[in-house]
């Protein structure tokens, strides 16, 4: 079976299971800044929800479906290096048409996986971390869109923890990713990332611990968006 074609029910805090409020699925997305405990936000809400979390599976969802190598996609990744943004990458595939080494642009390899983002959106209530999932289902009538940020000394903390890095190694990896995402969502969305108004809620976890966040989003959504 496809991974697209993978469904889950959502249970209600008490463990009963829920029904949505109309026959559209409900979807997460989380932005977030580096070492803000996002991932690890999608992770706990997934396991709450009891639905699906995708961040860099994405990448080899959107490998399998289209036929082409992910290392394509890890290379036009909100991660990486983004500065030149029609970008072309040589590639051999039949897929949409393109005959052998033919090239693929940043924009093509971004419409690729939006298209796995929308049809994983029309099969299953998920989570998304990152990747513009926001904009790619800005019509999608059951969407939270959330972002994350925590103050510096705490995401510096959790960087060195995570990865056995320096602090000054941290303070790098945190302003080199942060541009980079950036880069990357205000060029396919043309809005502002990180901006309170992009987003329907926005959390410091510096300032509430992520299980709490969580919680909250759990008992938003039960309230939004599904009946029991």
């Amino acid at each position: 079976m496809s991974e697209i074609n993978k469904t889950h029910t959502p249970k209600s805090p008490s463990g009963n299971l829920g029904v949505l409020s109309e026959d559209a699925k409900y979807i997460i997305t989380i932005g977030r800044q580096l070492g803000s405990g996002g991932k690890l936000l999608g992770e706990l809400l997934s396991k709450k929800l009891n639905i699906s979390c995708y961040d860099k599976e994405l990448i080899q969802l959107a490998s399998r479906e289209s036929g082409l190598g992910k290392e394509f996609f890890e290379k036009a990744d909100e991660k990486s290096s983004f500065s030149t943004m029609g970008q072309y990458f040589g590639f051999r595939s039949g897929y949409m048409g393109y005959n052998a080494n033919n090239y693929l642009c940043n924009e093509t390899l971004f419409k690729i996986q939006s298209d796995v983002i929308k049809e994983l959106a029309k099969k299953e209530s998920c989570i998304f971390v990152g990747r513009c999932a926001d904009y790619i289902l800005r019509e999608h009538s059951h969407c939270l869109k959330i972002f994350i940020s925590a103050n510096c000394k705490d995401r510096v903390e959790r960087m060195m923890q995570e990865h056995q890095i320096t602090e000054k190694e941290a303070k790098m990896l945190i302003e080199q990713t942060d541009k980079k995402r950036a880069t990357y969502y205000n060029y396919y969305s043309n809005k502002v990332w990180g901006m309170a108004t992009t987003y329907d809620l926005c959390f410091n976890s510096s300032a509430l611990e992520i299980n709490e966040i969580a919680s909250f989003i759990e008992n938003y959504i039960n309230k939004k968006f599904l009946v029991y």
